[in-house]
């Protein structure tokens, strides 16, 4: 037991000096990064196509990088934004990792790019531990998925500087608890601002293109008691 748990942070030790490389290179060049988690079917591509669509609208030089285990149905979905995108499939790994993400962005990434989206492997666990360089960690959630998702998965939810619950215009037949919701996120990360959107109604779309153009222009960003605790 021993062995596995120095292996394992041995793992994530080099992934957060890969993290904090990829971090000054992309600042330095002007990039920022933004990494999603949600669990499969959450609606996150389904908003991701629209905030995409809207910072095109605005003229704001963006680009996401999608990660799937198998298909480029996602990619397919944002290409349609115009802007650039690239699918990774990761052949069975359930999550990115920095040197993985750096290695993606090599002679892709256009130099003008203000904002990279970086859509996560479907997956509240092996995602939350790994480090992408982001200066913006969002974790959506859908009204389907139940309440109690943020005490389930804590350390995903512990450590975002943004949730989003998505598919709100779903929340009457899904009989969600919004305060329920609220409290559990609370819970487990205080102060965390949590918002409702929904890509079909248009309620809440933009709120993440603005706060990842916010976190680009260096105000405050959230900051996790459990990240807190891990520095």
């Amino acid at each position: 037991m021993c062995r596995v748990v120095d292996l394992q942070q041995a793992v994530l030790a080099k992934n957060a000096m890969a993290a904090g490389v990829l971090r000054t290179e992309l600042t330095a060049r002007g990039t920022t990064v933004v990494n999603l988690l949600s669990s499969p079917g959450s609606g996150k591509t389904a908003l991701l196509e629209r905030e995409l669509l809207l910072a095109r609208e605005r003229g704001v030089p963006v680009a996401a990088l999608t990660a799937d285990l198998a298909t480029e149905n996602d990619a397919s979905r944002l290409a349609r934004s115009g802007v650039p995108v690239k699918q990774v499939l990761t052949d069975g790994l359930c999550h990115l990792e920095a040197d993985m993400l750096a290695g993606h962005l090599h002679d892709w990434l256009p130099e003008d790019t203000r904002l990279l989206f970086v859509e996560n492997v479907g997956n509240l666990v092996c995602p939350a531990s790994y480090d992408l360089g982001e200066s913006l960690r969002v974790v959506l959630a859908s009204v389907t998925e139940g309440e109690d998702k943020p005490l389930k998965y804590p350390t995903a939810f512990g450590l975002a500087q943004l949730v989003l619950v998505t598919k709100i215009d779903l929340a009457g037949p899904a009989a969600f608890d919004e305060a329920a919701f609220r409290a559990n996120v609370q819970q487990v990360n205080p102060g965390v601002e949590v918002r409702l959107t929904s890509a079909r109604s248009s309620r809440g779309v933009g709120l993440l293109l603005n706060r990842a153009l916010a976190a680009a222009d260096g105000r405050h960003v959230h900051t996790p008691v459990m990240a807190r605790a891990e520095a």
